[in-house]
């Protein structure tokens, strides 16, 4: 049985507010619970005026507050900038109060512009070759294995609890699922940020995955962005405000916030634009919830996994819930719903 899940990366619309935003991330993370959804990950941007979501780890503990059963976590800690001690006790915090319901998805982009990585690293640019030795070091810490000849032989990452997340590499080339073969982590392909050769990269992470103190098998899934509404055009024209949403930051500029239908659709494109968006939609799936199933389906075959992760930027969030919710309808994981009120 197909797992869904969601990437929530708390997209600011235009004529909206960060504030509500996070709010909304909240609302979101509800419903995907109500909706039978298997994890809620939320992302890590810096210097983002489109993007609320900064700070991973205390959106996470908010989120899981107020939900019960749902995974959360994740999507992912940018790992380069921070000390991998830190990281583990912070998610030892989130797993002591959330037992068995935290993911520690993990990335080594730098998750904003070079001005942001300066400030994070306060001006001290990290040797990003030290990835894999950080990951090394993070999942020692959890798992309370840190050998005797490590330099900081002896630390222990508290509080000490009995139970660890769920680590996952998050990756969208080669690098990261390496890694994630060679330290036995689960391994997540982004193919919302690179459309092309991800069936590759996940076979080559299943077939080369190694046994670790972490995990014992391989552990894969699939993320990408899906926009559904009840007919193939409804949801081609809500997908046109992430079709300009993607373009402008492809430009370099910010668009405001998540465009509107209507801004989108006037928008002036230029044959240049219209060739980007079609690339574009290599990394997403749009239409009907029976065209939906079916891409998912027809993805997990490809990739050999048994659960996609979804994100979508859709200007109005009432239409963003519907589309979580049909899609949770055609796998038959959610008893029909009325759509929230705003």
């Amino acid at each position: 049985m197909i797992k869904l899940s969601i990437l929530d990366q708390s997209t600011i619309s235009e004529g909206s507010s960060p504030v509500e935003a996070l709010a909304q991330t909240g609302r979101m993370a509800q419903e995907a619970e109500r909706m039978g959804y298997n994890r809620f990950w939320v992302s890590e941007h810096h210097f983002s005026p489109n993007l609320a979501g900064s700070s991973p780890e205390v959106l996470i503990s908010h989120l899981a507050a107020v939900t019960s059963t749902i995974r959360v976590g994740s999507g992912g800690v940018m790992l380069p900038h921070y000390s991998s001690y830190k990281v583990a006790e912070n998610f030892r915090v989130l797993e002591g109060l959330y037992p068995g319901r935290i993911d520690l998805g993990l990335g080594r982009a730098p998750g904003g512009m070079p001005l942001a990585t300066r400030a994070l690293q306060e001006g001290k640019m990290r040797n990003v070759d030290r990835y894999a030795e950080q990951i090394a070091d993070l999942s020692a810490y959890l798992t309370d294995t840190l050998s005797p000849g490590h330099p900081l032989a002896g630390l222990v990452a508290t509080p000490l609890v009995k139970t660890i997340p769920e680590m996952w590499m998050l990756g969208s080339s080669g690098g990261s699922a390496g890694i994630a073969a060679q330290q036995g982590t689960g391994f997540a392909f982004a193919q919302f940020i690179n459309g092309s050769g991800g069936a590759d990269v996940m076979r080559w992470y299943q077939e080369n995955f190694r046994p670790s103190v972490v995990l014992n098998k391989p552990r894969s899934l699939l993320a990408i962005f899906a926009v559904c509404a009840e007919t193939e055009e409804e949801a081609n024209r809500l997908a046109s405000s992430m079709d300009l949403s993607l373009l402008m930051l492809e430009k370099g500029g910010t668009s405001g916030g998540t465009p509107s239908i209507e801004r989108a659709l006037n928008y002036s494109y230029s044959p240049y634009d219209r060739m980007r968006m079609q690339e574009n939609r290599k990394r997403m799936i749009v239409g009907s919830p029976e065209q939906i199933k079916r891409k998912i389906e027809s993805l997990c075959e490809e990739y050999r996994t048994e659960e996609v992760m979804i994100a979508s930027i859709i200007h109005r969030f009432e239409d963003k819930v519907k589309s979580f919710r049909l899609i949770a309808e055609a796998f038959g994981i959610s008893k029909k719903t009325r759509a929230i009120k705003s």
